[in-house]
């Protein structure tokens, strides 16, 4: 992981999938059973450092992910949140300034201590081969939930308050960069060995909007992390962000790129793997499906992208109804690189 986020191409590509622990492993789901609800787990480091290990033992990644929620952070701000069977998290929404000011960032250190507990306690459990990723949500994204009380809306909410009100906006998301920065460097000092932003919402924005909300409070921590910790590098996942990825790679410094899997392979050996390492693509439903479809997908991103630097990836997390088979057929593949190229035709 960590040679491939230099730029260095390997003949065989590392390979970790997002949410690669979860509800589609059994074994997760009789740890899951041990906490009253999903906030607690993540805040029980023996539960939490469990579920990173459990697809390690499976499948034999090169890289654990730190079993966490990106919405830790706004609970840790004192935003009042909890996640309802069902329904996913929901939020006391903010909605004005005194809402954001109502936020206390001294509270991070200590409400989030369990979280570097469990990375502390990684750095000791994980192969001595396998990097330790550790991981927030990017401020745009964070401030969706925060704003809008809960995912799945079309942000009409968040939009308008961004538009009308940038000025007001701009105060909450500068917190986040600032309350993200000091979440992720503290992740470093606790063993995280590569860093991962999560704009899943990147790609409802404009380009205007993208620049402003997403590419450049990406690039304030990007530059904070490489004060704070230099030679960490950074994977930025800009979700749906399709051509803007490229002016994503340039503005934002990041050292690799997670793709999903709408965008082109082609585009992406030709346009973003000179500029970045590149990290994906699989469709998680061809994850689901298997079979043949599965194979030639597989060998096909490992054929498209293997020339250059890349780590072999999904391009969303790990669906519940994922068979664990499946992703055992997967990795199989990536470890067998390039003699399976063979095996598949």
């Amino acid at each position: 992981m960590l040679r491939a986020l230099k730029g260095e191409v390997l003949e065989r590509p590392p390979f970790w999938f997002m949410r690669q622990a979860g509800r589609y492993l059994p074994e997760y789901r009789e740890v899951r059973k041990q906490s009253k609800n999903f906030l607690d787990f993540c805040y029980s480091p023996d539960l939490t450092v469990e579920a990173t290990l459990q697809p390690l033992r499976r499948y034999n990644m090169d890289a654990a992910i730190l079993f966490s929620d990106i919405l830790v952070l706004p609970d840790a701000l004192g935003q009042k949140v909890e996640f309802r069977e069902g329904e996913g998290p929901v939020f006391k929404p903010i909605r004005s300034v005194a809402d954001i000011d109502s936020l206390s960032a001294d509270r991070i250190e200590d409400h989030l201590a369990p979280v570097f507990e469990t990375v502390g306690r990684l750095t000791k459990e994980i192969p001595k081969e396998t990097a330790l990723i550790g991981f927030a949500g990017a401020p745009w994204t964070v401030a969706v939930y925060m704003v809008e009380g809960r995912g799945g809306t079309d942000c009409g909410r968040i939009r308008k308050w961004a538009d009308d009100a940038s000025d007001e906006f701009q105060k909450l998301v500068n917190l986040l960069v600032d309350t993200t920065t000091v979440y992720l460097t503290r992740q470093v000092e606790s063993g995280a060995e590569i860093i991962q932003l999560f704009d899943s919402w990147a790609g409802i924005l404009n380009e205007e909007q993208f620049r402003r909300w997403s590419i450049e409070p990406t690039r304030r921590i990007v530059d904070r992390l490489r004060e704070s910790c230099p030679g960490v590098p950074v994977i930025g996942f800009p979700r749906h962000a399709g051509p803007l990825a490229e002016r994503y790679v340039i503005d934002t410094g990041i050292d690799g790129i997670s793709l999903d899997q709408d965008t082109s392979l082609e585009w992406i050996a030709e346009t973003l793997q000179p500029k970045c390492t590149v990290q994906g693509n699989l469709d998680n439903q061809i994850l689901i499906e298997g079979g043949e479809a599965l194979d030639r997908e597989t060998i096909g991103i490992l054929k498209a992208l293997s020339k250059g630097p890349f780590i072999f990836n999904l391009g969303h997390g790990v669906l519940p109804a994922t068979p664990p088979e499946h992703v055992a057929r997967v990795a199989e593949l990536v470890l067998g690189w390039p003699a399976t190229a063979k095996e598949v035709g």
